[in-house]
């Protein structure tokens, strides 16, 4: 994976914690960076370039006037005032490789100087096996800051720990090993096909970036909340709220617009595509 700085731009080292999405259904995750990205008014500082991601290219995501700035595959964005680094994925991993590109994030993460990885990521609602909607939408979170996944600082702000994680399970385990460079993908482990109930979520995307991190030492929280597809911009706002909460960020600072905290961005105007030709009705 290359890094390629635009003119004028540096990513700042005082920026140890880094924020990407892991695109699954609904893709909460990312329309969540996409919410950060926009309130925090953070600036593009470059570009990462991966064989691994499908390309794709696009206008402004942020600006309601087109400036012409393209948009790119996987972007980063540097948020001084809140000592962070985003990266926007914007288009899927290769089929079969996402544990090569979680590796080189991974590599790039390191090599950058950072300490925390927050991952956001949606999951299947029609996995969910407790469901408790008394509280309305809920958080879940998996952590590197034990054997077994829980961390305290998640545990204080009412989140449950993914049930399903079981670092002895055979793909978990198997994913942690590559990992760790102790073993080669092997076609008859795929993850992607005939996966048994047990092994669904550690073959999401999540699952290889949170191996991936800390195979490299790095401190790793994945954000997770349950959604179908459809429109899913209340869990994003959830789930970004929910990463303002992990990393003691105020909101209310952001001054976004038309009374809200929020600035929403302008790529959420098309989200579900351009709204029907009213003389049809």
């Amino acid at each position: 994976m290359e890094f390629v700085v635009e003119e004028g731009k540096h990513l700042n080292e005082e920026c140890s914690t880094l924020i990407l999405p892991a695109l699954s259904i609904g893709n909460v995750g990312q329309l969540a960076v996409d919410l950060l990205i926009s309130s925090m008014r953070a600036e593009r500082i470059g570009y990462l370039d991966d064989p691994n991601v499908l390309p794709c290219v696009g206008n402004d995501a942020y600006s309601p006037t087109p400036q012409g700035h393209l948009v790119l595959p996987l972007e980063a964005y540097g948020s001084s005032s809140n000592t962070l680094t985003l990266v926007q994925q914007r288009s899927p991993v290769v089929k079969g490789m996402m544990v090569e590109f979680a590796k080189n994030v991974a590599d790039f993460a390191a090599a950058s100087g950072k300490k925390h990885i927050v991952v956001l990521s949606s999951l299947d609602f029609g996995r969910w096996q407790t469901i408790d909607m008394s509280s309305g939408l809920q958080i879940y979170y998996l952590s590197s800051a034990s054997m077994d996944g829980t961390d305290d600082d998640c545990e204080r702000l009412g989140w449950k720990r993914l049930q399903e994680y079981n670092p002895e399970q055979r793909l978990w385990k198997y994913l942690s090993t590559l990992a760790e460079g102790n073993a080669e993908l092997d076609d008859n482990m795929a993850f992607e096909d005939e996966l048994g109930e047990e092994d669904y979520y550690p073959s999401l995307p999540f699952a290889a970036l949170f191996s991936c991190f800390k195979a490299k030492g790095l401190k790793v929280t994945c954000l997770l909340c349950y959604c179908s597809e459809g429109d899913n911009i209340p869990e994003a706002f959830h789930l970004a709220d929910a990463a303002c909460s992990l990393l003691g960020l105020n909101p209310n600072n952001f001054q976004g617009n038309e009374g809200s905290k929020w600035i929403v961005p302008f790529s959420w105007q098309t989200v579900y595509g351009p709204p029907p030709d009213r003389s049809l009705f």
